[in-house]
């Protein structure tokens, strides 16, 4: 999204430069374009596919040179390489935006089905899952509806809801409890609170 967003601003500059009669490199454009490999975008896989879709931020702990000794025997996955990198961080496949595209190239490669196939399975996939959270949501709106009792005045609707003020938690500050005093205050404006990422999740 960063590369798309520069090539964005570069064109808004290029049309100010041709609106003003600036002079364009077109002779360093076409020079650069005849030794770097460019692609021509496809719109089915008759032909070679353009740049990945789903690539993925490059992490700041990736960026330092390491040197981990395997043996020749063992297949170092990327599993492995997220590891190495960190014990808690993630392999590309998990934070990929739609790891489920990984799962489509995985059938193809392995001739279990065709690209149109797999898109397929993955779309009624993605389907199933839409409609299950869904159906939980109005399943969980419906059991608030049914707990919660409506007096409308002229002025104000009171929702009235019974609550167990017991239910505290194993250490008595669950933050779903009733009330300040059992609940998990705020503490952004704590003097020396942390407020930034210190792990990988």
């Amino acid at each position: 999204m960063r590369r798309v967003a520069a090539v964005v601003r570069l064109k808004e500059i290029e049309k100010q430069w041709e609106a003003k009669g600036k002079f364009l490199a077109k002779p360093y454009h076409d020079a650069v374009h005849d030794m770097v490999k460019t692609h021509e975008v496809y719109h089915d896989r008759s032909g070679e596919p353009f740049e990945n879709v789903n690539e993925i931020h490059t992490h700041a702990y990736t960026k330092q040179q390491l040197f981990v000794p395997v043996s020749e025997s063992r297949q170092f996955t990327r599993e492995d390489a997220a590891r190495a990198f960190h014990p808690r961080m993630l392999s590309p496949d998990k934070r990929v935006p739609i790891p489920e595209l990984i799962q489509v190239e995985k059938d193809v490669l392995s001739g279990e089905a065709t690209y149109d196939e797999s898109l397929e399975k993955l779309h009624q996939k993605a389907t199933a899952e839409q409609e299950a959270l869904a159906k939980a949501d109005r399943e969980a709106d419906a059991a608030e509806e049914a707990s919660t009792k409506r007096v409308d005045t002229d002025r104000f609707e009171y929702r009235i809801r019974d609550i167990n003020a017991d239910n505290v938690g194993p250490n008595g500050r669950s933050p779903h409890a009733v009330g300040w005093r059992y609940g998990v205050p705020f503490s952004d404006r704590t003097r020396g609170q942390i407020k930034i990422p210190t792990s990988v999740g």
